[in-house]
């Protein structure tokens, strides 16, 4: 088998700004397995927050070099990459290959079919109030509309969206900017807004005194959930975890964490990182499995793929063509 790695830098269509970074550009790493017959392609934007670049995913993927072409298999790449984005790719390469090779969509190799119908959220990213109300007014359509605000007048944002957007379903997501008290102040005030859930609106390590249902609206983890050695200490706290197969490093991984999830009695959202149409591919599989879809990369991005995934006016996204992946 033959391994193929390269950075690629998508420009977005304005810069993307949340609470601890602005971003401009896509920066991702497009991974190829061939066998001489298929290709199978991967793509991984990585988890920016854990320290992860371009430059050290494609070292990563330089490391098992001689182990992928001598044949490896998904199961043991999860034992000789640990998780992120280089893992992903090659995960999410093993996969498109696998499809390719058999004939048979991916979907139906995890085992979950492609029957429910995969309606995403569009971001809209931290602005001026005036801009957030502006945005929604243009994205009013979409099902479900994501909010990404800070410590900075976070009820402000979200009003302005309502108003924009008065019958969009609405996440909000502070990534970290909040405290517990902050959280349980705004919450009843949010509810009011009719906004579905809150993703990730306090630090990692600061949600000891998080209590399930006390919150009127779902509490999501997001930052605080890699794998499945984390739930034990999650299920106490968050209602949904926010399932990103950058953090999980690969489907294969995701499809686990999402069934041990099920098991503990916690609901599922699958997320990504801003990156292009064969990053979300893959997530379109774990979506079968989610209440909440937010694979909205491709939209926020000024370039794609050829044969890219299409997204209706309210979200709903296109199965990927085989030209694309799995």
């Amino acid at each position: 088998m033959k391994l193929t790695v390269q950075k690629k830098s998508w420009r977005l269509r304005e810069p993307f700004i949340i609470s601890r970074k602005s971003y401009t550009h896509s920066d991702v790493i497009i991974v190829e397995l061939g066998d001489g017959q298929f290709v199978g392609r991967g793509e991984a934007a990585g988890v920016d927050y854990h320290g992860e670049t371009q430059d050290s995913m494609v070292a990563q993927v330089e490391a098992v070099r001689s182990q992928v072409e001598a044949g490896i298999t998904r199961a043991e790449l999860m034992q000789v990459l640990p998780i992120g984005g280089a893992r992903n790719a090659l995960d999410s390469a093993l996969w498109d290959l696998e499809a390719k090779r058999t004939g048979r969509r991916a979907w139906d190799l995890a085992g979950v079919g492609n029957t429910r119908e995969v309606a995403s959220a569009m971001t809209i990213g931290i602005r001026s109030i005036a801009g957030y109300e502006e945005a929604a007014r243009k994205l009013a359509h979409y099902r479900w509309i994501k909010i990404k605000v800070s410590e900075e007048n976070p009820l402000a944002c979200v009003e302005a969206v309502r108003r924009g957007a008065p019958n969009s379903r609405l996440i909000v997501d502070a990534n970290q900017a909040w405290d517990v008290p902050t959280l349980y102040a705004l919450g009843p005030k949010l509810a009011a807004l009719r906004v579905d859930l809150l993703e990730q609106p306090v630090q990692v390590g600061g949600d000891d005194d998080l209590e399930l249902g006390r919150s009127p609206i779902p509490v999501c983890a997001d930052e605080a959930i890699d794998t499945i050695d984390d739930l034990p200490r999650l299920k106490t706290r968050y209602e949904f975890v926010n399932i990103k197969l950058d953090k999980t490093g690969g489907l294969t991984a995701a499809l686990e964490l999402a069934q041990a999830a099920r098991a503990q009695g916690m609901r599922l959202m699958v997320g990504c990182m801003t990156a292009g149409s064969v990053a979300q591919a893959p997530g379109m599989v774990l979506a079968q499995l989610c209440e909440v879809v937010d694979l909205d990369g491709p939209l926020l991005q000024a370039e794609d793929w050829e044969n890219p995934i299409q997204y209706d006016r309210t979200g709903v996204m296109s199965w990927p063509s085989p030209a694309l992946w799995g």
